[in-house]
């Protein structure tokens, strides 16, 4: 369990976030410009549609978290998912980009709703089980954040695709694009499956988590509760990746409506996730030397401070200027992409101790069960702080008080967050020493279980 992973595991598991970086920042950067600007939905309907399509998923994740825990295959728990579950997933991603033949704003609510139910459901069948594979790869405290590097690259490499290549295809977000819009979402959700069928046929799970006894579903929530680095870990997790979902939502709004360089939004966002890839080295260096939360306090602070300098920008400023702030950015997304990730898998392994079971399912589905939660809240509300400062749905040019919600919604709601998020990270209590201690106990009883089995066999 301690025995470094090769390259080509760590490239082939990591080569899966392609699909869900890719799926899931096309749905955070466009979907709600594209209900307001293409489709014609008030920005308050619009967050209505979200709001019901996202609360969906507070039903489903803890009972995929459950069925994947408790799966028994020849392919193992979590891979038989990855091979089912890609053709619904790029379905219902696809519906979601169509714009119907009827206008009623009503009739549009509850089409959008119902799709991006379809579309949360497929995706937690492909992607929870897919992270519940994490800390099943290896048990190495430092590995793990060379796993998630892996991994990052591939997510920030989504992030970087979907907020450039979308917009050549369609062109730009205005009614008389619907069919274009529509030609992308097909083109990515069909895309989507390979790398998911990458990671079922280039991965393999281990033996003694596949066969390992799993207890019911309230055992399961009770080893959850009393996991007391999980409560933190999950914490930093949601109010980093709560203030990234916000800001994917916000930035196109924000290029278009306040510094007014929608042209160059391929641009703008190539800058930030080439440099995000880039500095991936960088923070697994500054980990490796101090440890997981010190380097998280630092990216997410810088991240921080970057994104209040973006917000006060306006359309004098140069485009130089906006460049290398997002130069700086970038280096900040790359520590959110990897750190908090790095970060919860060592909890498992605390509760495996104090327990003696795993129940990775359930932890990571209760992981983006709270992410979904916190996000079905605060897009919507980010929708309704626009409608309520006056925005125009595709107006050439917005309020005065419509321009200062898009900066507020950019800068100091995504700073406060991050902010929480750091002092939770202060609270940590798991490091490098002991996580290191705890892995050698549980290598030391797993040898002791293998060994006893082993003689009653004989």
């Amino acid at each position: 369990m301690t025995a470094k992973l090769s390259l080509r595991e760590k490239w082939t598991y990591g080569s899966g976030d392609l699909s869900f970086s890719l799926i899931t920042t096309i749905v955070g950067a466009y979907f709600a410009i594209f209900l307001t600007d293409v489709v014609g939905v008030p920005a308050a309907m619009a967050a209505v549609a979200i709001f019901i399509g996202s609360t969906w998923d507070y039903i489903n994740d803890p009972i995929v978290g459950y069925i994947s825990d408790h799966t028994r295959s020849r392919w193992g728990r979590r891979r038989p998912f990855l091979l089912f579950g890609a053709v619904p997933l790029m379905l219902g991603f696809t519906l979601m980009w169509w714009r119907p033949p009827f206008t009623q704003p009503v009739a549009l609510v509850i089409y959008f709703s119902l799709v991006f139910i379809v579309y949360e459901l497929a995706a937690t069948f492909a992607y929870m089980p897919y992270l519940a594979l994490t800390p099943e790869l290896t048990a190495n405290y430092d590995e793990r954040t060379s796993l998630m590097s892996t991994r990052a690259f591939f997510s920030i490499l989504g992030s970087l695709v979907a907020f450039t290549i979308p917009l050549l295809i369609v062109g730009g977000f205005h009614p008389e694009n619907a069919g274009r819009v529509l030609i992308m979402g097909a083109a990515f959700g069909i895309f989507c499956v390979i790398p998911l069928w990458l990671v079922f046929f280039g991965t393999r799970e281990r033996e003694e988590f596949m066969n390992q006894p799993q207890k019911g579903i309230r055992e399961s929530i009770v080893a959850v509760r009393n996991n007391r680095p999980f409560f933190f870990g999950l914490v930093i997790y949601l109010f980093t990746w709560v203030a990234i979902a916000i800001l994917e939502l916000i930035l196109l709004y924000f290029i278009k409506y306040v510094v007014r360089q929608e042209g160059r939004s391929d641009l703008i966002m190539a800058t930030i996730f080439v440099v995000a890839m880039a500095a991936l080295p960088l923070w697994v260096w500054i980990s490796s030397r101090l440890n997981k939360r010190w380097a998280y306090i630092a990216g997410i602070a810088f991240l921080a401070v970057v994104l209040l300098t973006i917000s006060s920008l306006s359309p004098s400023s140069s485009l130089p200027l906006l460049l290398a702030l997002c130069v700086l950015a970038g280096i900040g997304v790359s520590a959110a992409h990897v750190i908090p990730w790095s970060i919860l898998p060592d909890a498992i392994e605390y509760g495996e101790l104090h327990t003696g079971e795993r129940h990775e399912g359930m932890f990571y589905s209760l992981i983006t069960l709270a992410q979904k939660i916190a996000v079905s809240i605060a897009l919507p509300l980010a929708l309704l702080i626009l409608d309520r400062a006056g925005y125009v749905p595709n107006s050439s040019v917005q309020p005065e008080s419509a321009v200062n919600a898009i900066r507020l919604i950019t800068g100091p709601i995504p700073a406060v967050l991050m902010g929480l998020g750091i002092l939770f990270a202060f609270l940590y209590p798991l490091g490098r020493e002991n996580y290191s201690e705890i892995a050698r106990q549980l290598e030391m009883r797993r040898k002791t279980i293998s060994s006893e089995s082993e003689k009653r066999v004989q």
